[in-house]
């Protein structure tokens, strides 16, 4: 999103700039980052951080500005490790926020609105209505808060309030405080002018019970007047098997048999037999159990005893990274097992499987069903959030839909839906319908933009 969406707005003439961590996985050189020469001295608590600011391109003409402080952002992993999250996020980015305001006022750049993202940025709504509520240089600025995962908040010790820089008066169940904790997310929540999650259904499950709001929910449903859903796209410029440079073989909807050359070297690359009749099921996901790897773990015999390969790619709890390495093991001859993250792989995988398999406990929006359709795998779903707003059940009567859903999250249910597909795939003449179905629909990022224009005039409308 933070790449797409703002392509999408500069399209449009719409003046971007994009400010992120300067993570150690961004290489300088590679990019061609340059300091511009402008440090910033941010509190966090009793000490003062000297923060460097790098300058890059997303595309000519739009900047893409990091906040360099290497005790907090070179590291290996972003948030944590598979062990759990770094100690000290609540610092990391209590400077963050802080820095994204002053290195815009370094810049020179107004924004009309700041848009921020999850509760890494929850505190810039906050900072605005408080310790810069009188900063001539911020009073026509609004902020949007997107929630992309209401699972993560960022909750820390109540003194984190202290390192925040702020009053104890935000410390109150209306404003930061979550049970004798603060939470980052709730402040962004509560402060920011406009809120929106990633899909239509998303923004409505979150405000319906805690299963589903993660304690938020009558937050959210206080402020239901402003909170949106706008479904994210794809860009169609990376995920597209006509031109994509990473797969085996390119092809189109027009040349769909081609498809079966990118699954047969996608099977010969992980050392499995070469069946082409075979269905090829792939996994690309987080390795939590957010992302249904539960229900998949308790079918897994049902599931190898039917007829098909299985590949998985991901990363994510250390428990998934065990329990998938020892099935990938145990099925040798029918399962490929991938813990890490591989770009290459990914789009080998939407191109060279059949199935795409994605049956999320919750999940806000899903961008992998999305790209699953553009390469003609067909989405297997669990029928929440942005998968119930994309997703539809195919029926081969009526040659209707672009997947398959589960009727309930279960295991049961899960091997229900896959033998539902195994079947239709099959029926040769029903799959190539349900394959054009997939590969017409457009997800793209244009309807998103239009959407969040309007968007951000309501927040300007409303902060003026």
């Amino acid at each position: 999103m933070s790449g797409a969406l703002p392509r999408a707005l500069k399209v449009q003439g719409h003046d971007v700039r994009v400010v992120m961590p300067k993570y150690r996985v961004i290489n300088n050189q590679k990019f061609g980052l340059k300091n511009l020469a402008k440090s910033l001295a941010i509190p966090v608590g009793g000490k003062v951080a000297i923060v460097s600011i790098l300058e890059g391109e997303l595309e000519r003409g739009m900047p893409v500005y990091f906040i360099d402080y290497k005790p907090y952002f070179e590291r290996d992993e972003l948030y944590g490790t598979p062990e759990g999250a770094y100690e000290d996020n609540a610092e990391r980015f209590i400077l963050f926020s802080r820095a994204v305001l002053e290195a815009i006022k370094a810049i020179g750049f107004k924004p009309d609105v700041i848009h921020c993202n999850d509760w890494q940025t929850g505190l810039i709504p906050v900072y605005l209505k408080t310790l810069y509520k009188n900063d001539p240089f911020f009073q026509r600025t609004a902020t949007i808060l997107t929630i992309h995962n209401i699972a993560y908040q960022g909750i820390f010790p109540k003194e984190t309030l202290n390192l925040a820089g702020l009053e104890w008066k935000e410390f109150t169940p209306e404003k930061l405080e979550y049970y004798e904790q603060v939470n980052f997310l709730k402040g962004g929540l509560v402060y920011a002018d406009v809120l929106n999650t990633v899909s239509v259904t998303y923004s409505k499950e979150i405000q319906s019970s805690p299963e589903f709001g993660y304690g938020l929910e009558g937050v959210l449903a206080h402020r239901s007047q402003n909170l949106y859903g706008i479904l994210n796209g794809i860009d169609y410029s990376e995920w597209n098997p006509v031109k994509d440079d990473l797969i085996a073989v390119n092809y189109s909807l027009q040349e769909i048999d081609k498809k079966m050359e990118c699954k047969r070297v996608l099977l010969e690359e992980n050392n499995l037999p070469v069946n082409l009749s075979c269905p090829f099921v792939g996994i690309i996901s987080r390795l939590a159990r957010q992302k249904g790897l539960d229900i998949i773990a308790e079918a897994i015999n049902e599931i190898m005893s039917l007829d098909l390969y299985f590949i998985l790619l991901g990363r994510g709890e250390e428990k998934y990274h065990r329990l998938f390495s020892m099935i990938g093991r145990k099925y040798s001859r029918k399962v490929a097992i991938h813990i890490t993250f591989d770009n290459r792989l990914a789009h080998r995988i939407y191109a060279g499987c059949d199935m795409f398999l994605m049956p999320s406990r919750y999940e806000p929006c899903g961008l992998g069903q999305l790209i699953s359709l553009a390469y003609g795998t067909a989405p297997i779903v669990n029928p929440t959030g942005g998968l119930a707003d994309t997703i539809e059940e195919f029926e081969p009567e009526t040659g209707k839909g672009n997947g398959f859903l589960l009727s309930e999250y279960s295991a049961s249910a899960l091997v229900s839906a896959l033998e539902r597909a195994i079947s239709i795939y099959r029926w040769k003449e029903a799959w190539r319908r349900l394959i054009k179905n997939m590969m017409e629909a457009n997800f793209s990022w244009a309807a998103s933009t239009e959407k969040y224009l309007k968007l951000y005039q309501r927040a300007i409308d409303k902060k003026v």
